[in-house]
């Protein structure tokens, strides 16, 4: 098993196109939290730690690069469209995807539980991690490393058509209107047809200043994202 995970942490770090100075960070940002920081020891006898204080840097700095290639590339976009962009590359499933296609999860150090119960594939897990591997890579080699791993590891997400990245569009829709002033959105549904077993909601979304617009879906919750869609794509955000 441990030749195994040898064999994982070299491919990973082919893939990731970066020799770590420090590798005890690579090893921290691999470690899940289920390993039990004090419990577990290195080959060395100390301590691992988890990789939650690497995930919480890796989200900002994936913050930083994310924002600063989209103003670099989109000279003409507004604040709004930047942000539902930003939002579409941050997220949680898309951080999941890039680790995913560097190998990040046969890396993972996981305890047996919940390696037993698939956190090499788990959305969560993998999303944690790649922040985590992306703050490592930061803080051995720089912005620049950190740059270069983003370009590679998120290339597909950029190739992706934008309305199919806004992963959570109730959230885009929410960063927009609070940030041109015009408070939070509501969400009502309207209408509820169809079976108990085969519903479809109608939902319409309201902010301030803008016509309200609806959304259908097979629940509450799938139609007002439908709703938020809607609202993305007339005010040009997707």
């Amino acid at each position: 098993m441990a030749d195994r995970r040898a064999e994982a942490i070299a491919a990973l770090t082919r893939a990731l196109g970066h020799e770590f100075k420090n590798k005890a960070l690579l090893e921290q940002a691999l470690t899940h939290s289920s390993v039990g920081e004090g419990q577990a020891l290195d080959a060395r006898g100390r301590p691992f730690v988890d990789n939650q204080r690497l995930e919480f840097l890796g989200d900002r700095v994936l913050g930083l690069v994310v924002a600063e290639r989209l103003m670099r590339d989109n000279p003409g976009a507004d604040e709004g469209a930047l942000s539902a962009r930003l939002h579409a590359l941050v997220d949680k499933p898309a951080c999941a995807r890039a680790a995913e296609r560097l190998g990040i999860g046969a890396a993972l150090r996981l305890s047996p539980g919940e390696a037993k119960q698939g956190g090499r594939r788990r959305e969560g897990v993998l999303g944690d991690a790649m922040e985590a591997v992306l703050a490592a890579v930061w803080l051995d080699g720089g912005m620049e490393a950190a740059k270069a791993l983003f370009d590679h590891a998120w290339a597909e997400e950029f190739a992706r058509p934008i309305s199919t990245t806004v992963a959570n569009p109730k959230s885009a829709v929410q960063e927009w209107s609070l940030k041109h002033g015009r408070g939070l959105p509501t969400y009502a549904v309207l209408d509820r047809t169809g079976s108990d077993h085969a519903p479809t909601f109608t939902v319409e979304v309201r902010v301030e200043s803008t016509e309200p617009l609806t959304g259908q879906g097979r629940s509450r919750q799938e139609a007002e994202k439908a709703a938020a869609t809607a609202l993305l794509k007339r005010e040009g955000l997707v």
